[in-house]
């Protein structure tokens, strides 16, 4: 089971809500990803007028866990008064916090992101922090009431995958008590797989699914994925060699002259 904030679940699978075809797509591909919590965009919810009531209502009749988050602000001011609207809105304390430093890349701002997430915390939301696999940020952000960390693996919507797994890995040996949720640059059922090989808890993507040819059909291969990933971590996957192991013993074996 995943625990976060005290809550326990039984997908790894969490899934955005932007980018779709239609709401219709958006509710079946969460179905199909067994997802039980989705993130959703105040600024959608409240610039969509009728239509942005309209989406509410759906996620609300899914069943799922509302995580909202703070994407497009690029300041501490921006993003603490962005979740405070969040909670009225969706009436939980829970937010995934993102201060964007950079137009281009959309990397965190991880000086902005430690002190929204330390005014945050103290107001007693219980943050979700987008951030980077640096180690001495990811410190600071625990020192600044988190309960998990979000890094990511490469840029929004990159669909590159893991770009530093050495750094990922390095994450989960120095926080091995912590939950770890990979964020953002995952592009194909086989990064996910990879990722959740090397430890971690669970992963959130939205545009490989939402973008893909077949939504509905993604959503249900990264499920799987996700699941194989993690089984694969519990097993103990082999360890790669510098050198090739035969896996016949040679010994015993027939001699000619």
């Amino acid at each position: 089971m995943l625990e976060l904030y005290g809550q326990t679940f039984s997908s790894r699978l969490l899934l955005g809500t932007a980018l779709y075809p239609s709401p219709a797509i958006m509710a079946d591909a969460i179905k199909a990803a067994r997802s039980e919590i989705v993130t959703v965009s105040l600024r959608r919810e409240t610039a969509g007028g009728k239509t942005g009531g309209q989406f509410w209502s759906l996620i609300q009749s899914i069943g799922v866990r509302v995580l909202p988050n703070t994407a497009g602000c690029h300041s501490v001011k921006e993003a603490v008064t962005t979740a405070q609207m969040a909670r009225e809105v969706f009436a939980t304390n829970w937010i995934k916090l993102e201060v964007i430093g950079n137009h281009d890349t959309l990397q965190p701002d991880v000086f902005g992101l430690v002190e929204a997430a330390r005014i945050l915390s103290e107001d007693g939301f219980e943050v979700f922090p987008y951030t980077t696999d640096d180690l001495v940020v990811a410190e600071r952000l625990l020192e600044a009431g988190c309960k998990l960390l979000m890094p990511w693996c490469a840029p929004i919507g990159s669909a590159r995958g893991p770009q530093n797994a050495d750094a990922l890995r390095s994450l989960r040996g120095h926080f091995p008590d912590v939950p770890l949720i990979v964020d953002a640059g995952i592009g194909r059922p086989s990064h996910a797989a990879a990722v959740m090989e090397l430890g971690y808890d669970a992963v959130l993507l939205n545009t490989a699914v939402a973008k893909s040819g077949d939504p509905v059909a993604m959503a249900g291969a990264f499920a799987k994925a996700v699941k194989a990933g993690r089984e694969a971590f519990l097993a103990g996957p082999l360890e790669p060699r510098d050198m090739a192991v035969p896996s016949t013993p040679v010994i015993g074996m027939a001699a000619f002259s």
